[in-house]
Order: C-alpha cells, then structure tokens, then sequence
C-alpha cells in the first residue's frame, strides 16, 4: 500500500473518529450526567470558565512542547468542581482531537512512521483499555485512590521533564533482530539542513515493554501519553526527535481512541465539560503557534514544570484531604 492510500485511509478514519466523537456527545447529552457544582454559580459559568481557562492551556502546551491532556487532567480535576471520571473522559478527548488534526500532515511530510506506529499503537491501545477500565474501578471503589495515583504520576511526569534530554538525532550503529524483523526504519528530508536523513531502532524489545505500561497510564488518568511516547522512542529506541515526536503525536489518535470508548460506554464523556475544552485547547494552540518564534520556550518549559509539580501536590493533598493546598 502506498503512502498516499494510508494517508487518505488516515483522511477517512479520522473523519469516521469525529462523526463517532459528536454522536457520543449527542447521545451524551440526551442523559442526566451534567456534573453537580458545589457553588450558587449558574450552570453556564462553569463551561466558560473552562473555555477561557483551556485556550490559556493551548497557548501554553504549544510554547513548553508537552501535549494538552497531560496538563488539562491535573489541573482541570484540581481546581474545577468536575468529578475525576468526567474530567479523565475529557482528557482524552482534548489529547485525541489534536492527534486526529495534526495525524495526516504528519504521515504527508514522511515524518510519522507507519512502520514504527503500528507495532507500538497495537500494544499501548490494548493496554490503554486495560488501564481505562482498572481506572474506573478505582475510582468506583474510592474516587480519592485515583487523586492520590494522578498526583503521584504527575509529580513524575514533572521530575522526567526536568531530567530528559532528547537527542536530535541518535546514533544507531546497528539494529537490533526485532527491529529488523518488523521492518522499523525509514528516512525523511531535514528542511533545516536539507539533509535527507536515514535511521533505524535498537533495543526494540524494551521499547515495545515500555509502551505496556504507557498505555496503562494513558488510559488510567486520560492523559495522552506524548509526555512518556516522545522519550521511549527517542532515548530508548533511537528513533530520531522528529520521527519521535510525529509519530508520538500520531499514537495518539490510535491510544486514546481505545480508552476514550471505554470511558463513552460508561457515561463518562459529556458535552458540558468536553466541548469547550477541545475549543479553547484548538483555538489556543493556533495563537501558541503564532507566539513560539517570539516567545523563549525553555522559560515556558520550567514554568510548566513548576506548574505540574504544583498540580500532582494539589491531586495528593485532595486525594488524601489534607487541605494544605485549598
């Protein structure tokens, strides 16, 4: 199959994804699941406050480099009076309504990998159901258990960001059998240089146990899995930065869509919460694209770390009640 017929098979599913996306929403919409505010505020406040507070998110998620659903979770369930369940459903939602955006331009420029998807998609997306329904059982048994789990997380994910270095591009010197068995190797033209550039994976079998455990916590707290994708392909498998991150970013639309259906069967996805946090991401990550050439992303960066670190404290405090942080 040629690159142009997986491109328009990525057009067609992504195009069935979003009719899928807007009937669930409908059908959402038809059941009593509006979440229950704990405050004399009409209910219309609620959704605009999460528009303008996401479009602040989208600017801020493009300028760092990290995906919306790792920020929009912990802050979103931190500081809105949503239940974590909803707030997860939505998660997804925000993480996977950028994948399906952005998928095809990536397979077009020859920077996301089939080849390199579709062994890693296979895994994570089934462990991101089996992580989806373990989430929702503990949040049915105690939804504080999956507060304290979602800060703990966080406050890693935060620590990774500090400590990560990606490579530009690795050094592979030879690749492994596995990786030469499923084919996983490509080239793509490096505008900056205009250096058509060839690479290939090791330490295949690793990278495909690593992804066991990033679709689990994918579909546990509905974070996307950029956050964890992007290092495992690039440190681990080295698999060049930009390969990385397009086909991190492609996953997504394959990952999250598993999990997202299971959190849609459970009446977890609703329009009150879902809808104005995928406009304001959108509409914020279109001005984000317009300030990055004039704004310093590496002070954004450690902002946002801050702000993650500030978030997974704030899950454990309400997790655990202690009340330390409001």
């Amino acid at each position: 199959m040629s690159k142009t017929h997986i491109i328009k098979w990525c057009h067609a599913l992504s195009l069935f994804a979003l009719v899928l996306f807007f009937h669930a929403l409908v059908m959402a919409a038809t059941q009593d699941l509006s979440p229950a505010p704990t405050s004399d505020w009409p209910w219309w406040v609620w959704p605009l406050l999460l528009f303008v507070f996401c479009f602040v998110l989208g600017i801020v998620a493009v300028l760092a480099g990290v995906g919306g659903g790792v920020l929009y979770v912990p802050l979103v369930g931190g500081f809105f009076p949503f239940h974590i369940d909803f707030v997860r459903g939505a998660g997804l939602m925000v993480a996977l309504a950028g994948a399906l955006a952005a998928g095809p331009g990536l397979l077009r420029r020859n920077l996301a990998s089939i080849r390199l998807a579709l062994p890693v998609a296979l895994i994570a997306s089934a462990c991101s159901i089996v992580g989806a329904l373990l989430g929702l059982y503990l949040s049915k048994l105690n939804p504080n258990i999956v507060q304290v789990c979602l800060g703990t997380t966080i406050f890693g994910i935060a620590i990774l960001l500090l400590f990560s270095k990606n490579t530009e591009k690795p050094v592979v010197t030879k690749q492994d059998a596995i990786g030469l068995a499923l084919n996983i190797h490509g080239c793509y033209l490096d505008e900056a240089t205009q250096e058509i550039v060839h690479w290939k994976t090791h330490h295949t079998l690793l990278g495909l146990v690593m992804f066991i455990f990033i679709g689990v916590l994918a579909g546990m707290f509905g974070l996307g899995a950029g956050w964890a994708n992007v290092p495992v392909l690039n440190l681990l498998m080295g698999a060049p930065l930009k390969i990385s991150v397009a086909t991190s970013k492609f996953l997504l639309s394959i990952t999250d869509t598993s999990a997202a259906w299971i959190y849609f069967n459970k009446g977890c996805v609703i329009p009150l919460i879902a809808i104005p946090s995928i406009v304001g991401l959108m509409f914020g990550s279109f001005v984000g694209v317009k300030l990055l050439s004039i704004v310093k992303a590496k002070f954004i960066r450690y902002i946002v770390i801050a702000v993650l670190l500030f978030a997974g404290l704030k899950a454990i405090d309400k997790g655990l009640g202690i009340g330390i942080l409001g």
